[in-house]
């Protein structure tokens, strides 16, 4: 995302004179795009972990039967969030109660 450094308004791209550009829907800013123009960002565990509640997200969990794969426990804590479309069914998160481990169902 780009946005205007004259009004601070997003940019977006137009092809109205024959070549593409960003141009800015509220002024007259207009900046040619010459090359394709990419960015990604990785994100952390840690920052993952914090979008979704962090380790006070875990504290509020229920308990239910779960096995664990990593040690054999048969209780674990869960929660359960949308992450998909509405007409998929939730993703229930699990973490272990002996070892921590953490694990998911879609």
């Amino acid at each position: 995302m780009l946005f205007c450094p004259t009004c601070a308004n997003l940019l977006v791209i137009s092809n109205e004179t024959g070549y593409n550009k960003w141009a800015c829907n509220t002024c007259a800013y207009e900046f040619p795009i010459t090359k394709q123009m990419t960015s990604r960002t990785k994100l952390k565990r840690k920052e993952i972990d914090d979008v979704l509640g962090g380790e006070e997200m875990w504290a509020h969990a229920d308990k239910t039967l779960a096995s664990c794969d990593n040690c054999n426990n048969n209780e674990a804590y869960f929660y359960q969030l949308q992450i998909r479309s509405a007409d998929e069914p939730m993703t229930t998160f699990y973490r272990c109660t002996s070892c921590g481990h953490r694990w998911r169902e879609n």
